[in-house]
């Protein structure tokens, strides 16, 4: 019976490796009040984060005095020249009695990391796709943590109600069939996977934007999967980076102890109970031309031959302590930290 559930989730992983998306773990680096990009030296920042990647994260890091893989020691990455920073929000739990807990994560099938991430850099769908990693310095942030209508999202921020932990039935592509803009309404046998897509887009000259969006854009028609041009004020084709978190929601099913109005009880740190307001920040520091090499390498999955890769246990090791000392909600709290 285990290896019949087990095969959806095995088909998925090869239909991953058949159309060549670079899909790699990292382990939790920190919880912690920074956002060095939209809140850059700010201590603490106006909601918790979740973040992975190297450990040279800090509250400030502007692009021409900051460079990751210099000053970086370690990297909860799986692929050892990848010094990144990636974050989203922290994900809590509203009890019936107005306490919060934070949700756990979780590694995404066929992974060896602890909590974290599961990173995507996708060349493209067409065998002869190519496209330009980013430079040093780039940075760039999807969606909007103040948005609260279905409406006003990016494209490809979704969620994924999973009926169990084998995410059998497959579901399909992320943002598809029954995925939703708003978080789930319903208890989640298998947590939830939220994905966040980024533009495809670069406008070749713009390392970052006051809005850290405009510098990115998505293709003029069609879209990223379909191949579809990128506009002429952003003419370059950047991989495409998509973010799938994996939220351990279980404990949390007894509806009972969800709001007596019977309303989802789950809310983002920065107080969103619709999930609209999902998103992700993104700062680039691969060690030299890596990521070219896997965009050009077509790379897939976690082990590459142009890419250095490191165990899962050294990537689990990197770790960072808070620079803000305060409960992240491991404990019930009375408030979210920052409301």
């Amino acid at each position: 019976m285990l290896l019949k559930s087990l095969l959806p989730a095995a088909a998925a992983l090869q239909a991953v490796t058949a159309q060549e998306l670079m899909r790699f773990g990292c382990s939790q680096l920190t919880i912690d009040r920074i956002d060095p990009l939209v809140e850059p030296g700010n201590m603490p920042s106006a909601h918790m984060h979740q973040i992975i990647g190297g450990n040279s994260l800090n509250a400030s890091m502007t692009p021409d005095s900051h460079d990751p893989p210099t000053v970086s020691t370690c990297t909860s990455c799986t692929y050892s020249e990848d010094f990144s920073n990636y974050w989203t929000a922290n994900l809590y739990f509203r009890a019936r009695n107005g306490t919060y807990k934070r949700v756990p994560q979780f590694a995404n099938l066929g992974l060896g990391v602890q909590a974290g991430m599961t990173v995507y850099y996708i060349r493209g769908y067409q065998p002869t796709a190519k496209v330009t990693a980013f430079p040093p310095g780039f940075r760039m942030l999807v969606g909007d943590p103040m948005n609260r209508q279905a409406g006003t999202m990016q494209k490809g921020l979704c969620y994924r109600c999973e009926a169990n932990m084998q995410q059998n039935p497959f579901g399909g592509a992320p943002c598809t069939g029954q995925d939703t803009q708003a978080f789930p309404a319903q208890a989640c046998g298998g947590g939830w996977r939220v994905s966040v897509h980024f533009p495809s887009c670069w406008d070749g000259k713009n390392l970052d934007s006051p809005d850290h969006k405009t510098h990115v854009a998505y293709p003029a028609s069609g879209t990223f999967e379909s191949g579809g041009a990128c506009p002429t004020t952003h003419p370059v084709k950047i991989p495409q980076i998509m973010y799938e978190i994996m939220f351990d929601t279980r404990a949390f099913n007894n509806k009972a102890e969800w709001p007596a109005d019977g309303s989802q009880p789950f809310v983002w740190s920065m107080n969103d109970t619709t999930g609209y307001g999902l998103h992700g920040d993104y700062l680039f520091g691969w060690k030299g031309d890596a990521l070219q090499r896997a965009m050009d390498g077509k790379c897939s999955g976690d082990r590459c031959a142009p890419l250095q890769r490191q165990t899962d246990q050294a990537a689990i090791d990197c770790v960072k302590s808070q620079s803000v000392q305060e409960s992240i909600g491991d404990e019930w709290l009375t408030g979210l930290p920052g409301w």
